[in-house]
């Protein structure tokens, strides 16, 4: 096993906080389907930021398909087909979650390992595309008490410059979220009790009650990553929101 380091993690940078800014007001409705968000030139000057990062911010929503970028008429928000259920799925960052709470996020890699896909399981043969996959054991923490266990697996066929990252200091999921773009994510979320491995880490009692998230993200038709994260259940809630007539 690699031998583990703690750190602390750098702000977020400015290509993040203004995605999550626009995402907010999308997800919230304060930006309804059709909206026009603001020009380049406008978003450059509130955000005291250049053009490029402005693009890069919206070409990753438009790969995402939350907005549609038309050609000499700007950026709106999209418009989902009528036929199809509308679905608001965030993946959140669990480093900006921590710290937006007020709280100190720390990290700790625990293996980075590169393997053969185990064959009885389709989701990681189907993740590796006939290669190798990316396997990341890593610990979350919040004020230096672990939060969170996670075991995730990456595809160098959907993100081979993924090879180059060692994780040391920075946690892949946030890694993913500020340099490759998703278009769907599939989420699965049961309860467990932690077996001796795990709540040794966690440092809790074997049995505690833990919150446990699977998912598996695409970009198009490749899938990217796949992760479980073990969460204390005392230390994690799932919150939904509705507005009226929603399905």
């Amino acid at each position: 096993m690699q031998e583990s380091r703690v750190t602390g993690k750098k702000a977020a940078t400015l290509n993040q906080r203004i995605r999550a800014d626009l995402e907010s007001r999308i997800l919230s409705g304060q930006w309804e389907p059709g909206f026009r968000i603001p020009y380049e030139h406008e978003l450059m000057e509130q955000y005291g930021c250049s053009r490029m990062t402005v693009n890069k911010v919206l070409t990753a929503l438009a790969e995402s398909g939350m907005i549609e970028r038309r050609r000499r008429a700007g950026s709106f928000v999209a418009r989902q087909p009528p036929h199809l259920e509308q679905v608001a799925l965030e993946i959140p960052d669990i480093a900006m979650a921590v710290e937006a709470r007020g709280h100190v996020y720390g990290y700790q890699l625990l293996e980075r390992a590169y393997r053969r896909p185990r064959e009885q399981v389709a989701e990681e043969t189907a993740l590796a595309g006939g290669e190798k996959l990316l396997a990341i054991r890593c610990l979350h923490l919040a004020d230096g008490r672990p939060l969170a266990l996670e075991h995730r697996l990456i595809s160098p066929v959907g993100v081979p410059e993924v090879l180059a990252v060692d994780f040391e200091t920075t946690a892949p999921g946030s890694w993913l979220l500020q340099n490759v773009s998703w278009t769907r994510a599939q989420h699965r979320i049961s309860a467990w009790g932690a077996d001796d491995a795990a709540a040794t880490l966690l440092q809790v009692k074997p049995g505690t009650a833990c919150l446990v998230i699977d998912r598996l993200t695409w970009r198009g038709e490749q899938p990217i990553t796949c992760v479980r994260q073990m969460f204390l259940g005392d230390a994690y809630d799932l919150v939904a929101r509705f507005s009226p007539g929603a399905r």
